[in-house]
């Protein structure tokens, strides 16, 4: 009949070693850390990048301005792409007005297939240089959440990369002490069997 033992590493008894110890504590140290710790640092660093992409989000919203334009040459044809695929943009010369400034021309990106004479939407910062809509609250969302994963799973990472160092190093410790045992007991159990 075979007798479990648990947490005999945690119990005083003479087979107990000083690295057995060490490694219980590891143990769950590691299982704290992955469940609690992993969890709470992604979190952290999720909603911080969250909360500094709305800010910065919000600035380009004050800053940048919609205006329609239209296109003074025609977009390249968009070639065949898989389906649910971004269609692609170019840059190609628009044309429109800015209240107070008059007529401008400039480059802008547009989708591919636009045709001269079309209307596109062109967006404009405070100096009137074009750029780029301001962030979608989809992309901040996704950025939010790639970076906690990201973070997550590089605490994991570490973790388990600390564990297994902890883990080879108590195991050459118990066997070092194994053998200074042995080297002590054995002589003793040759006299007692000869």
């Amino acid at each position: 009949m075979r007798t479990r033992v648990r947490g005999w590493r945690w119990r005083r008894n003479p087979l107990r070693r000083r690295s057995d110890v060490v490694e219980a504590w590891t143990v769950l140290a590691v299982a704290v850390l992955l469940f609690v710790g992993a969890p709470l640092a992604g979190a952290a660093v999720g909603w911080w990048r969250y909360d500094n992409a709305q800010a910065r989000a919000a600035a380009q919203r004050a800053e940048r301005h919609r205006v329609s334009a239209l296109l003074v040459e025609t977009a390249p044809a968009a070639v065949p792409s898989p389906q649910g695929a971004r269609p692609p943009t170019f840059q190609v010369k628009v044309r429109w007005t800015e209240p107070g400034k008059g007529s401008r021309t400039g480059e802008a990106l547009v989708p591919a297939g636009g045709q001269r004479g079309d209307r596109v939407d062109v967006w404009l910062d405070a100096h009137g240089r074009n750029v780029g809509p301001p962030v979608s609250p989809g992309a901040i969302w996704q950025h939010a959440l790639t970076t906690g994963a990201s973070t997550a799973a590089g605490v994991v990472a570490v973790v388990l990369a600390w564990y297994l160092t902890v883990r080879r190093i108590t195991a050459r410790q118990r066997l070092a002490e194994w053998e200074r045992d042995w080297a002590h007991t054995g002589p003793e159990w040759r006299r007692h069997t000869a």
